[in-house]
């Protein structure tokens, strides 16, 4: 978003029209939309301006909920955005330790900066792109003890601060920077500070664990299955004894896995009824044998995330399925097997093998109503295929 963009859309008429737009339609036809609205007298700029941003706050209602009807978006920075859900979890943190004044370095558009003023803790949001800061302004307007500064996060001075949280900037414009030493701020500028203060830092899930520092506790969280961030946390805010944790939130709620380091694996064993494929947070925390243990199962083949018992359990923190196929890992025999189970709809798992899903699938042929998932992996070193259905 350009800076003339945010004036347009900060002006009374402004954002007077934006609260008046019905909600986002995909399927609406925006030369017609567009039409009305100039038709009406507001211009072309102005127009521009409220249509992109209704579209921002309709994408950003599964990271807001109710609340991204009253807030400003801009591309990158909904991306960026913790969600709601999980900010709140951050604050609670430092609510917890007992630190009252924050500073969020690198706040984007504001949503942890947002939960943590929600729970009456004083907060400052440091921004260095000035429209991103303006736009995180008026997302915190509605507290008090919360307010922005436009500042490089390396500029701040943290002596009136008991906490620090950040979030270093991963991205330059379009290009997605590989070297930690040129985030901004760079990791060691962030895991600097946490050697001194109560500090979070955010970062992608992905990143190497090598560079996790000794002492500190990285938390994986996956929201409805899809791994969306690694927190390290420093001092009041890490948890005693908790060096690694895996926090999933799904319509089950929240349920964590915690340990003080990475968990050995269990024993590999023969191939049962029932699959597991445990839950991403879990594989990248490496708690796999944790888990293993506490739902009785049992490892397939070495370096394969997939676990196996004789017995249906549920658990959150893994996806059950029911074999009802051991097939060779052959593309003629698969193929020939699904077409005698009328299987039509089917999703293609793999691990441990190198092949293709999307590919593998265009050679199936499939027909017929019935459904089924299909691993392609190794048991006990050996490539196979496994016909299944979710438990």
């Amino acid at each position: 978003m350009e800076a003339t963009e945010l004036r347009e859309l900060l002006s009374t008429e402004g954002l007077r029209l934006l609260d008046s737009l019905p909600p986002f339609d995909q399927a609406a036809d925006v030369v017609k939309s567009v039409a009305a609205l100039r038709k009406a007298g507001h211009s072309p700029a102005l127009v521009a301006a409220v249509l992109s941003q209704s579209k921002l706050r309709s994408r950003a209602t599964a990271k807001f909920g109710p609340f991204a009807d009253r807030m400003l978006f801009t591309e990158a920075g909904l991306e960026q955005a913790t969600r709601l859900r999980v900010a709140a979890m951050h604050a609670g943190r430092f609510r917890d330790a007992g630190l009252s004044r924050i500073v969020d370095l690198g706040c984007g558009i504001g949503a942890d900066a947002l939960a943590m003023a929600a729970i009456d803790l004083r907060v400052t949001g440091v921004e260095r792109d000035e429209v991103t800061a303006a736009i995180a302004a008026y997302n915190l307007a509605p507290f008090e003890q919360a307010g922005i500064e436009h500042a490089s996060a390396e500029d701040v001075d943290l002596a009136d601060y008991d906490g620090v949280y950040l979030d270093p900037a991963r991205r330059d414009g379009v290009r997605r920077l590989k070297d930690p030493a040129d985030w901004s701020p760079s990791l060691d500028f962030a895991f600097g500070i946490g050697s001194r203060l109560p500090t979070g830092v955010k970062l992608g899930p992905g990143v190497d664990r090598d560079l996790i520092p000794a002492g500190a506790e990285a938390q994986w969280i996956s929201v409805d299955r899809d791994v969306v961030e690694l927190g390290v946390w420093f001092g009041a805010v890490a948890r005693p004894g908790v060096g690694r944790a895996a926090l999933v939130i799904g319509e089950h709620g929240t349920a964590e896995l915690t340990a003080a380091a990475d968990s050995p694996d269990v024993e590999l064993g023969p191939l049962g009824e029932y699959l597991y494929e445990p839950d991403g947070a879990v594989i990248r925390a490496r708690l796999i044998g944790d888990l293993a243990r506490s739902i009785d199962a049992r490892m397939i083949s070495d370096q394969i995330a997939y676990l196996s018992s004789d017995t249906k359990v549920e658990t959150p923190f893994a996806v059950g399925f029911r074999i009802t196929e051991t097939l060779p890992l052959d593309e003629r025999a698969i193929k020939k097997r699904l077409q005698t189970l009328g299987i039509g709809t089917l999703e293609i798992k793999k691990r441990g093998v190198d092949i293709d899903p999307a590919a593998f699938r265009s050679k199936l042929s499939l027909k017929g109503n019935g459904k089924a998932t299909l691993f392609l992996t190794r048991v006990e070193g050996k490539r196979v295929a496994l016909v299944a259905e979710r438990i």
